[in-house]
């Protein structure tokens, strides 16, 4: 896709794998394949999808660390013509990474931006929780310090609406017992390692996950969904 330097090129926004590799769209390898280059937050990881697809497209390390330097760098190879795509490693582009960073600055530069659909763990795990989809709010992960988790955790005391959580296995058991504090019994669903060989899914009220998680060494990332204020 390398164009003349007359031309702004295009940012793909490329949803990838959220465990199994086979969860890849054909577009979404088309798009791979003939991009310049290809932003991914860790090139291991990366180099593991487009080796399984026979892709052999130039990475470029955009992560939360290097970001604010690197958006500028990726603009310009746009505004040059050298068109690119942006991977998380897994899912969704923009959701819980810095991808909005760049799509906000090559939009900002007049370059067309186009997403490529595919995996996400928080629509995954909505679907198959048993609880309501048909309205519902993503919260994503909650902050690190006690204090701003309280409020957090207070706005959402009235939310009628299914809630969408992701969780690290470091902090869930502590994460768990605090919305049992604020978010009562209600009912929940914890799915972690999805779409790989040791997938699970715990339905059950917060206070029975809670206390499912504090005898389980459970590992991998979690995806928590919690059911609207009845």
């Amino acid at each position: 896709m390398t164009s003349t330097t007359e031309q702004v090129a295009t940012l793909f926004l490329v949803a990838t794998p959220i465990g199994n590799l086979e969860d890849i769209t054909l577009r979404a390898i088309t798009v791979l394949r003939e991009v310049d280059w290809v932003a991914c937050e860790d090139t291991r990881r990366a180099k593991i999808l487009l080796r399984q697809h026979q892709i052999n497209t130039r990475l470029e390390l955009y992560h939360d660390r290097n970001h604010l330097r690197k958006t500028q760098h990726l603009v310009e190879l746009l505004s040059t013509g050298h068109s690119g795509a942006l991977i998380t490693d897994a899912g969704s582009p923009g959701i819980s990474d810095p991808g909005y960073t760049l799509t906000h600055a090559a939009l900002a530069a007049g370059i067309t931006v186009i997403p490529i659909p595919g995996p996400s763990a928080a629509i995954a795990a909505l679907t198959a929780s048993g609880l309501p989809s048909d309205r519902f709010v993503f919260e994503g992960y909650l902050p690190r310090t006690p204090a701003k988790r309280r409020r957090r955790l207070e706005a959402l005391q009235e939310e009628k609406r299914t809630i969408i959580f992701y969780i690290s296995p470091h902090r869930y058991v502590r994460e768990l017992t605090e919305m049992v504090q604020y978010l009562g019994h209600r009912r929940g669903c914890l799915a972690r390692e999805m779409t790989k060989l040791h997938e699970e899914f715990r339905r059950g009220t917060i206070s029975e996950l809670a206390e499912s998680a504090a005898k389980t060494d459970i590992r991998g990332e979690i995806t928590l969904i919690v059911g609207g204020l009845e």
